[in-house]
């Protein structure tokens, strides 16, 4: 027969120390059945629940709130009702004693279910009657201190070995972390046991490799590669915001979110999107994953041009060069369409790579052009000569015509190629449009069963939103050209191409584009002076792909390289007796 008690009112109090926790192990739910069985078998009415989903190991004591509702005089609270110790604190003795002595300042008790904290107080002067702050104490303090001080040095063993391990086997190249996005988690069996390492996830990675291919094509600007990901269907992904108290609770969702030409560099310059693991617990020291990233490295080190460089040498020793970029320039274009060349035509006496700007002279009239950066030299060549330079190579550039085959052969397969990336893409596009459709009939069976005029408004607002990016889905999806029916029209065009490359060039509307089929013309980074056929020079020519072959009109200008006959100047022939 269980003792009888006197009823007092209570308060429980649950904490658990994470999400999962709170979910699959030691639940509120679970805590909640225990703490009102044993509030019936001793006579306690249970008036308030506070469920704590925190970490009771830091400075910051998450009871502290379950106190502070105590100080409500209203509410009448006698006693706070806790399963353990350890649910109260894990922060040892030093945080227990001064928690509890504000709730008995307060005059309410502190019980625990498993019996450790004592109910009564013992005073040392009761036999003459006085009774002072030091006669009085409770018994089982020392127990009680002890327990707290056990449930700390239990957390301090838990988190040294769960943290220490991942630490390790994050050296080691594993994953112990959420996934990035494009990736999932697989465990599988190593030599260091199961171990959880990353495989690309389908439905996100080809949204990775898209960003990646276009940002390596130096042809798009962030926007563009956003725009182009949003109409193919790319979302953020979405994760659940839980009631703080009652974690089973949903409040909200947060993600979902289309691409922004913000998120793009913050995606590229991701090392584990090619392979490496570099983090607080590797030292900031790059690690070779145990896993293959969803890009290759050389793929990562064009799409982040230069700003991020990734070398891997033979023995597999990694490292990485981040290049800074100064103040000046950060708010300056690196790829301006003002100025395409410099990226691909360098300074005719160091070779360095250009900048491009525009001087202010003393009519307040703008020049501007392409020069040097200070070097110890002097480079400085207005724009409209330096492209009229460019304009006069490229009129002396053709494709050998033994090369021209091979050439219409490979733009065919590039375009069976496109052809297969855009049906892909294509086809994201419709499934995205047939989500869209789905949502906006889940929402209008979901304004069916409503009564409330809000509710109704904000579904009906929810509506328009879908309607309007199904809308401009659809205008995406009639850009997108035919290309089984251009592949004639394509192949047509690639011969006239191959047999007017200088206009074809000239005739881009994109410098940027233009620029870059320019730079893919040479071997390497010719200078000013190499590509200006006014410049009389005793070197050979730039070193253009075997693929093309300068005219001789140009070649004349370099004088003969076999050093036979010797320039006269201001003459463009050759005089062989001088």
């Amino acid at each position: 027969m269980l003792p009888s008690y006197e009823p007092r009112i209570g308060l429980l109090a649950i904490r658990v120390s994470s999400d999962k926790q709170g979910l699959d192990g030691d639940s509120p739910e679970a805590q909640r059945e225990q703490g009102e069985s044993y509030a019936k078998a001793h006579n306690i009415v249970i008036i308030d629940t506070i469920i704590l989903m925190e970490s009771a190991s830091h400075e910051f004591q998450p009871m502290q709130k379950v106190i502070d509702a105590c100080k409500d005089k209203g509410k009448g609270i006698q006693v706070v009702l806790i399963k353990s110790i350890d649910r109260f604190t894990r922060g040892g003795g030093d945080y227990y004693s001064p928690l509890k002595k504000q709730l008995t300042t307060m005059g309410i008790a502190l019980e625990d279910m498993y019996g450790v904290i004592g109910k009564s107080q013992i005073n040392t002067l009761e036999h003459v009657g006085f009774k002072y702050y030091w006669s009085e104490f409770n018994p089982t303090q020392k127990s009680e201190y002890l327990e707290a001080e056990r449930a700390k040095d239990e957390m301090r063993d838990i988190m040294s070995r769960m943290i220490g391990a991942e630490i390790r086997y994050t050296q080691l190249g594993y994953w112990m972390r959420q996934p990035l996005y494009g990736f999932r988690s697989k465990s599988v069996d190593t030599r260091n046991g199961k171990r959880l390492i990353l495989k690309p996830r389908k439905d996100e990675a080809i949204y990775i490799e898209k960003l990646f291919e276009m940002r390596a094509s130096h042809m798009y600007t962030n926007k563009q590669i956003a725009d182009e990901l949003n109409s193919m269907g790319f979302k953020t992904r979405t994760t659940l915001v839980r009631d703080k108290y009652d974690r089973t609770k949903v409040r909200r969702t947060l993600g979902g979110k289309k691409m922004t030409a913000k998120m793009i560099d913050r995606y590229a310059s991701k090392l584990t999107y090619c392979g490496i693991i570099c983090e607080k617990w590797t030292y900031d020291k790059p690690v070779k994953a145990q896993f293959d990233g969803i890009v290759s490295v050389d793929l990562f080190n064009e799409a982040n041009r230069g700003r991020i460089h990734v070398e891997v040498s033979s023995t597999n020793e990694i490292t990485i060069k981040t290049k800074e970029v100064p103040d000046h320039l950060k708010f300056k274009k690196e790829y301006n369409p003002e100025y395409p060349y410099k990226q691909v035509v360098g300074c005719s006496t160091c070779g360095q790579q250009l900048l491009g700007s525009a001087s202010k002279g003393k009519m307040g009239t703008y020049y501007p052009a392409y020069h040097c950066s200070n070097h110890g030299h002097y480079f400085r060549v207005n724009k409209p000569q330096f492209d009229e330079t460019i304009e006069s190579f490229i009129r002396t550039i053709t494709i050998k015509p033994e090369y021209i085959d091979s050439v219409i052969d490979a733009i065919a397969q590039l375009w069976r190629d496109r052809q297969a990336d855009q049906f892909e893409a294509n086809q994201r596009r419709l499934e995205h449009r047939e989500s869209l459709e789905g949502q906006i009939r889940s929402t209008v069976d979901r304004m069916r069963v409503l009564s409330s005029e809000s509710a109704l408004k904000f579904l009906e607002e929810d509506i328009v939103s879908v309607e309007k990016e199904l809308a401009q889905l659809d205008i995406e999806i009639a850009k997108q050209p035919d290309l089984d029916a251009e592949f004639e029209v394509v192949l047509m065009y690639a011969k006239y191409i191959m047999e007017h490359l200088s206009e074809m060039l000239l005739g881009l509307s994109n410098p940027l584009k233009r620029a870059t089929y320019f730079g893919a013309i040479f071997n390497k980074k010719p200078t000013y002076a190499e590509i200006d056929y006014r410049t009389q020079l005793k070197s050979s020519p730039p070193e253009v792909s075997e693929l093309f072959k300068l005219k001789s009109a140009f070649l004349s200008t370099y004088g003969d390289l076999t050093g036979n006959r010797t320039p006269v100047a201001r003459m463009k022939t050759w005089c062989p007796n001088r």
